[in-house]
Parts: structure tokens; sequence; C-alpha cells
């Protein structure tokens, strides 16, 4: 999918640096790059090449020095915008390393409890959640508990999670991190299904330190020193 009416995400002269002592750290150095709706793509650098920096900061969690995101119509960096709290909780979806489920809650309310946090009545989030945990393959897997589950299992509970409620931005921080390597490409299949979806395709930007998992992405972003330095960014 190429061309402008189909980027969805934005990232234009962004500049961050962090104060050490009577230094300045600067981690992230006027980086550009763009995604496309239903695109996966695979965040690759060195440690300390500000790839998570750049996560937070796309995720609205970090402000930015410099330079603005555009998603979904909005801009936002350095001033964050009043419809970011709204932005951040109705387009933006985490998968962390950790899964992080609520381990007296089943599958289902795991995924209905977040929706619920952002407004919406306690059926509402269940139809949501339902639709959601039938896109992740785990509808006979509502009723269990997470000790119940496998590790695999349970980061498709947290992807589930983050689709809930018709995100249109997935961001991934080392979502393989602890599964074993088949695991691993079970999940990134998720990820290209979920991204390659016809009827609702969700884009994905992922943080891994796995090439073979890499591969399995539409591009490749490699950051070093605080820049995008792969072709095609």
């Amino acid at each position: 999918m190429t061309g402008v009416d189909n980027i969805i995400l934005t990232a234009s002269g962004i500049n961050k640096s962090f104060k050490i002592g009577k230094n300045r750290l600067h981690v992230l150095n006027n980086l550009e790059f763009s995604m496309n709706i239903g695109e996966l793509v695979a965040l690759m650098g060195p440690s300390g090449s500000g790839k998570s920096t750049l996560l937070n900061i796309v995720g609205g969690l970090l402000e930015a020095d410099d330079g603005y995101v555009g998603l979904d119509g909005y801009s936002y960096g350095k001033k964050k915008p009043l419809q970011l709290d709204s932005l951040r909780r109705n387009s933006i979806g985490w998968v962390f390393q950790n899964s992080n489920l609520l381990e007296h809650l089943n599958v289902l309310d795991n995924v209905a409890f977040a929706l619920t946090l952002s407004g919406f009545s306690v059926e509402e989030a269940r139809d949501k959640a339902r639709s959601a945990i039938e896109q992740v393959g785990l509808i006979d897997r509502m009723a269990f508990y997470p000790q119940q589950l496998s590790g695999g299992q349970s980061q498709r509970v947290s992807v589930a999670r983050a689709i809930a409620g018709d995100k249109s931005l997935l961001l991934a921080d080392e979502p393989t991190g602890n599964l074993d390597s088949e695991s691993g490409k079970a999940l990134l299949r998720l990820f290209q299904s979920l991204c390659h979806d016809p009827s609702r395709p969700i884009s994905l930007l992922m943080v891994t330190h796995d090439p073979l998992l890499a591969t399995m992405a539409d591009r490749i972003l490699l950051l070093r020193d605080g820049r995008v330095i792969s072709p095609g960014a």
C-alpha cells in the first residue's frame, strides 16, 4: 500500500535529548519516517539507538524536544493537543514483552476491563472484547485464567486487549522477548494477519532485536545514532 492517501503515521524532525548530570545525551536527531495503513514495520538498532524512546513519542507518552508526529489527522510532539488523551485511548494500542494480565480475571474480562476504563459500558466492553479475542484465535479460551494459558496464548490476549475498540495503530516493544522461537513466529503471523486484513487493517510498529522475526515484517527501519538509516524510510 503506497501513496499519500494511505499514510497513517508520520514523524518529522523528531529530536529528543536527556540531561544526565551536566551533560545532555542526544537520543533522536532530526528523525523522519512514515507508515502506511496496514503496514507492519520492524524497528531495529543497537541498544541505546533510541528505539523505545521513539516508540514512546509516537505513543504520546513522551514529548519530543522538536518535531511532530502525525496520526489520524492529529499532530503532537513538543506540544500536546487537547485531544491527545482521547487519541491514545481510542487509536493506539500497546503490546509489551510481558503480557501483564490480571491474574484474578479470565481472558474475556482482562480484555474488557481495559475498555471499561476508556468509558465503554460493561456490555459494550464485553462485545468488543469478544470480537478482539476472536481475531486473535482464542475464542475457546475466553473463560480461562492467565495461569491456564501458555506464554504464546498470554501474549495473544495482550494483543486482543491492545486492538479492542478498533485501534488503528499498534505499538509493540519486544513483544516476543519472553517467547520461544516457534511462539514468536506464531505471534508475528498473527500480526501479519491483523495488518493485512482487507476489511480493517491495523498498522503496527514493532521494536525487536530478532533479525529473523524482523524479516516477517513488511519493512525494517534501522536506527543508528538517533536517525533512520535504512532505505525506504
